[in-house]
């Protein structure tokens, strides 16, 4: 076997031929005791010739002087570098002894390779010229296609509930049951098996599998359906539920927040909700540095329940200590920062009020950025706590507005006011405003101090000087003002629950009347001091745009008017609104609204202070001030009560709106509102949604028209009616 090896090495050294089968058969054939079958026995007339050159069993091929000679000579040195290749001389030193068929030598080298084709040398296309041709449904001829219409059908995902948000999310479905190929349909079902599997693996159904298949249906018929078969499998539950977090007081806190129990479905959902539900109440209750790890869940296939495990950091329970403020560009100081504050120190942290400041500073839109955070002291505080302190990092904004308002309709004209405010130019919070108003029955200018947040949170100061001209048809006057109010108002950024306001008032007014006693219209001046009051009450989701709740508006005006002899009275008016959603596109709202004003004759009064209806923001489909009695030429005289009534019911639509409604209302000599010869107006109004209100548009006619109302009327302006 040794020898046969040699031969074929010779002859590959020598550059010879080696017959392929002749050498393998060398190499591989076993020998006899090597569990080989013996060799048969040769034939007598087939004996070998003592003469023959065919060498026997036990005779060498090739001697081993002759082997040893024909070897390349070796370096040496192990280290060498190998010689070059093209330095190697085939062909051999000696010629062996060897049988013909197997020493048949051939000079020369190993044939050249053939020559390389050259498409390989030519440069990769490039990825947007590359063209795969598109998946073919059996039977759907591609050419005649187009568009491949289909249809999407869900199957076993009804029984999880998760029907409806499969479809909400669903790739298929996206695509409105159209594709431009089959291979487009393919990849959206492939998408959407991987969403079945992964809600099912969000409720628990970790065995849930899907599979989706595409058939044309019927045959040859150009359309598809996409069918989504799912099989959810057994609901996996918690089988034990640990907490790994340090002590809590009360004792338990992270057990009862976090609420998962034994038994409980591995609901994503509910443990990533109940998850966060620590890292929100924690903080709400003395630990502010409350961090909730990475949950471990390990399921057990067998018996379909897993061990749930989270890691929670709840940290050193805190106080509040003091309030420290940083940034290049401060806007308050921190003494009137903890005016702002709801907490007392000492007091064991809450979130809540940290948000609460937070928001407060918002509010005075002072601020380029603002935030809140508590940092650690290291100081001991009461039950066991560490002192935290507040870091404001404040960074003023412009503390400038412009701001404009225009507003249209009918017996009011167009009416524009337009204002200009600096915010905060007596530190702390200490604004001017200078304000002008120009219409076609309204013209006027004022300034106003106000001081937001005076002496404690919420609590607004401000005082005033108006010039006003109005021209109605109840009425002309020039009118001087001087005013200054305490109150605590709504913003639509901060909607308070309780807002109320009171103050005095001091107005000089020279006005036309239609004096009963003469007979005709003269002018007079009255001067007028009163002490008005109001209290607001609001349960309503949004100060521009409510859609549920309802408010109680009450006002009262002592006040006393001088025209040769002084005559107190008092200006009264009671007023509530409701909102009701009856769908999640339909709110009803009602509004209601009296007044009186007793202590005084109709005929004494300032045409100012008395009652009138109609306008847009009270009785619509009349003019402003239409309503009640009339003088003998024809024009309003107001009267000292009134009553409204309204009932709309607004339909949103995406930022659209419509908004059909129905006012009433009076007015009345007397000093109660008897409800009698009430008129009405019915109309519809258009509204379209914006970030900051809605932009109302209402048209409306008044029923049982008399000569001289108007036929209709139109509204226009921000926010709804009521």
């Amino acid at each position: 076997m040794i020898k046969g090896v040699k031969a074929v090495w010779i002859a590959a050294l020598a550059g010879s031929a080696v017959l392929p089968g002749v050498a393998c058969a060398q190499i591989d054939a076993p020998t006899p005791g090597q569990g080989a079958p013996a060799p048969a026995p040769v034939p007598a007339d087939q004996e070998a010739d003592p003469d023959s050159t065919t060498p026997s069993s036990d005779e060498q091929i090739v001697p081993d002087a002759e082997f040893n000679a024909a070897l390349p000579s070796l370096s040496g040195d192990i280290n060498a570098p190998l010689e070059s290749m093209n330095g190697f001389k085939t062909g051999s030193t000696a010629t062996p002894t060897a049988p013909a068929q197997v020493t048949n030598q051939v000079e020369g080298s190993f044939a050249a390779p053939a020559a390389e084709s050259p498409e390989f040398a030519q440069p990769l296309p490039a990825l947007s010229e590359f063209r795969v041709e598109p998946v073919k449904i059996e039977g759907l001829e591609a050419e005649k296609a187009g568009t491949i219409h289909y249809t999407t059908v869900v199957q076993g995902l009804d029984a999880v509930n998760l029907n409806g948000q499969f479809r909400a999310l669903s790739a298929l479905e996206q695509g409105d049951g159209e594709a431009a190929n089959a291979a487009m349909i393919s990849a959206r079902a492939r998408e959407d098996e991987a969403l079945a599997v992964r809600l099912m693996h969000s409720l628990g159904y970790y065995d849930g599998t899907a599979v989706s298949t595409i058939e044309q249906t019927p045959r040859n018929s150009g359309r598809v359906r996409a069918t989504i078969a799912a099989t959810p499998g057994k609901l996996y539950r918690l089988s034990s539920v640990l907490i790994d977090a340090g002590p809590t007081v009360p004792a338990g806190l992270v057990d009862r927040e976090l609420n998962l129990n034994p038994g409980d479905p591995i609901d994503a959902v509910r443990i990533q909700a109940a998850e966060a539900n620590v890292s929100l109440r924690l903080p709400q209750q003395g630990y502010p540095f409350t961090k909730v790890g990475q949950r471990d869940i390990l399921l057990d296939e067998e018996t379909h329940f897993g061990e749930y495990t989270l890691p929670v950091d709840v940290g050193q329970r805190a106080s509040f200590g003091r309030i420290v403020s940083e940034g290049q560009r401060q806007v308050f100081g921190v003494d009137h920062i903890e005016l702002l504050r709801r907490y007392k120190p000492g007091d064991i942290y809450d979130t809540r009020k940290v948000d609460d400041l937070r928001q407060a500073l918002v509010a005075t839109s002072l601020f380029s950025t603002v935030s809140v955070e508590p940092v650690r002291t290291g100081q001991p505080g009461p039950e066991g706590t560490e002192v935290v302190n507040l870091l404001v990092r404040q960074t003023a904004g412009r503390a400038r507005t412009l701001a404009g308002e225009i507003g249209y309709s009918t017996g009011q004209g167009l009416r524009a006011e337009g204002s200009w405010t600096h915010r905060n130019l007596f530190p702390d919070e200490g604004a001017l405003i200078a304000s002008g108003v120009l219409g076609t029955q309204e013209q006027g200018v004022s300034a106003t101090f106000r001081r937001s947040n005076a002496g404690q949170r919420d609590r607004t100061f401000q005082a005033q000087a108006a010039i006003n001209h109005s021209d109605y048809a109840a009425f002309e006057s020039y009118t001087g003002t001087l005013s200054v109010r305490w109150s605590r108002d709504s913003t639509p950024i901060w909607q308070k629950r309780w807002t109320y306001f009171y103050g005095a008032e001091l107005v000089g007014s020279n006005e036309d009347r239609y004096n009963f006693n003469a007979g005709e219209r003269d002018r007079g001046t009255w001067l007028i001091a009163a002490l008005p009051t109001f209290l607001g009450y609001d349960t309503s989701d949004n100060l521009l745009n409510p859609t549920r709740g309802f408010r109680l508006k009450a006002n009262v005006s002592p006040e006393t008017s001088v025209r040769g002899a002084a005559r107190p009275y008092a200006r009264l008016m009671l007023e509530g609104t409701i909102y009701q959603p009856v769908s999640s596109s339909i709110v009803v709202a009602g509004r209601a609204r009296f007044g009186s004003i007793p202590g005084i004759g109709r005929d004494d009064l300032p045409p100012s202070r008395r009652y009138y209806a109609g306008g847009g923001g009270s009785v619509r489909g009349f003019g402003y001030q239409e309503l009640g009695p009339r003088s003998p030429d024809d024009r309003p005289v107001g009267g000292r009560s009134l009553n409204e009534f309204a009932l709309e019911a607004r339909y949103r639509f995406g930022n659209f709106g419509i908004v059909p409604f129905v006012d009433a209302g009076q007015v009345y000599e007397g000093v109660t509102p008897t409800l009698k010869d009430i008129r009405l107006g019915l109309g519809v109004g258009a509204r379209y949604y914006t970030n900051f209100g809605p932009l109302r548009i209402d048209i409306a006619t008044p029923m049982n028209r008399k000569p001289n109302e108007s036929k209709v009327a139109l509204y226009i302006s921000i926010g709804q009616a009521f």
